[in-house]
């Protein structure tokens, strides 16, 4: 591992979490137990067994399960006695569990989180692998913190909304919620996501490569309706938007963003936002970078320019060949990857199977997705499920049937606009290894003879 991130878009800070993600992703794997001698062997995934999957979950997660979950139920659902013929008695009685709900317990996918030195500054990966169709449940979204997540009463909670404006306005939760509100789908992705792939293939599972993107429904009212309601001065060219965490974190907006489809949320997927995705109140900026998209949200200050933040300055900004640092690298670019098979699964047997996975940009809509299997000589176009919707992870699906020799899968998308997902090395080409932030190139996973699928770069 020390001979890892040498290059020069790894400081020490990237370098060490890197590195760091190496080391969580080689535990969430169980790589004490051999894929030879797992209770799947057979299967198509990695060589985790149930109970050891339910103990890596433990120690990754913090070893916290709902309360009245025994110890061997996955997070998230209870141990329930398995019926030996369900259909000879009755079942377990309605609101067991409490009332909100529980999954499976034969279900248990988690996040698994980066490991900091502090755990009050980290973030957690979303299982790409598990998912269907192309919502993310709410608490699998994967998260990222500078400062913890903050307990905020909504009853006390207020936005402000100030600077080169006519009328300086606080708004209330509850005069949030009487506002025309909107409903839209959109993805969120870390501009660090896939910081260890410039060089090298390192993490083996798509969790580890892309797991800092995920899609929700997001309800709350347009950012244009409020500023229409506080009136935006002459002069006004940007936003800086606030929260209220204990990094009081900040980003600048531009005010052609805002007005256009920014969201202030309070709900997700039908729900009032989780409390690590920003409860009570987030920003939601469709498309763009995700640390803009501002949690725990409660000042907006309109001004003339952009404030250079630490976060957009020191951090998430792109140190280019020639010196230079690009700055307000804000939206993200066409991207897409296979799901299903990715690293570290196992194809039984040669035949049959569908490849699926999920495609996005920030500028707009997919209109093709395009999948190989002989690593970028021949393509075939993947059919995109519906809908196809703006700034949204999209599902595609080819059929496919592997022969059993070796064989390089990978897919390549491209959006409204024309752009077209480029392969790594041209995305180096032209914007150098200076910088860890925003790599959006084709992802290639090698299949062995045996059927082993690998993270690889071709």
């Amino acid at each position: 591992m020390s001979e890892r991130f040498k290059g020069p878009g790894y400081g020490p800070a990237e370098r060490q979490m890197a590195n760091a993600l190496v080391e969580i992703e080689d535990r969430a794997r169980g790589n004490a137990s051999p894929v030879e001698d797992c209770d799947c062997k057979e299967g198509m995934f990695n060589g985790l067994s149930r109970r050891g999957l339910l103990s890596a979950s433990v120690a990754l997660a913090g070893g916290a399960f709902a309360t009245r979950a025994k110890a061997e139920a996955p997070a998230g659902a209870f141990e329930y006695r398995v019926q030996e013929d369900p259909t000879k008695e009755q079942g377990r009685t309605i609101l067991d569990d409490g009332g909100y709900g529980s999954r499976s317990q034969f279900e248990n996918e988690v996040r698994w989180r980066y490991p900091t030195a502090s755990l009050d500054s980290s973030w957690s990966m979303t299982p790409l692998s598990e998912g269907h169709g192309i919502i993310t449940p709410s608490g699998l979204h994967f998260e990222r913190h500078h400062a913890g997540i903050p307990t905020i009463d909504p009853s006390t909670h207020t936005l402000t909304i100030h600077g080169l404006v006519d009328k300086p306005l606080r708004f209330t939760m509850d005069d949030l919620k009487r506002m025309p509100a909107v409903s839209r789908m959109h993805f969120i992705e870390c501009s660090g996501n896939g910081l260890t792939e410039w060089e090298q293939p390192t993490l083996k599972t798509v969790q580890g490569t892309h797991g800092l993107t995920s899609t929700s429904e997001w309800t709350g009212v347009l950012l244009s309706t409020l500023l229409k309601e506080v009136g935006i001065q002459s002069g006004a060219e940007w936003i800086l938007a606030e929260g209220s965490d204990a990094a009081v974190m900040t980003r600048s907006v531009p005010l052609d963003k805002a007005m256009d489809d920014a969201i202030i949320a309070y709900a997700q997927n039908g729900e009032a936002l989780r409390p690590e995705q920003g409860y009570p109140l987030r920003l939601v900026l469709p498309g763009y970078e995700g640390n803009t998209h501002i949690k725990w949200l409660r000042r907006l200050d309109v001004s003339d320019k952009p404030f250079m933040t630490r976060e957009e300055t020191s951090k998430y900004s792109d140190l280019m060949p020639d010196g230079k640092a690009r700055l307000f690298t804000l939206t993200m670019d066409a991207k897409s990857v296979i799901t299903f098979p990715s690293g570290d699964m196992k194809l039984p047997r040669a035949g049959f199977y569908e490849i699926t996975g999920i495609a996005w940009t920030g500028r707009g809509k997919v209109t093709k997705v395009e999948v190989s299997a002989d690593g970028g000589q021949t393509w075939k176009d993947a059919v995109l499920d519906g809908p196809i919707l703006d700034k949204c992870h999209t599902r595609f699906r080819l059929p496919w049937t592997w022969d059993g020799t070796e064989a390089v899968l990978q897919s390549r998308c491209t959006d409204e606009t024309g752009y077209v997902q480029p392969m790594l090395a041209d995305l180096v080409k032209m914007r150098g290894t200076k910088s860890v932030y925003h790599l959006n190139s084709i992802q290639s996973w090698h299949i062995s003879t045996a059927g082993e699928v690998t993270n690889v770069h071709a």
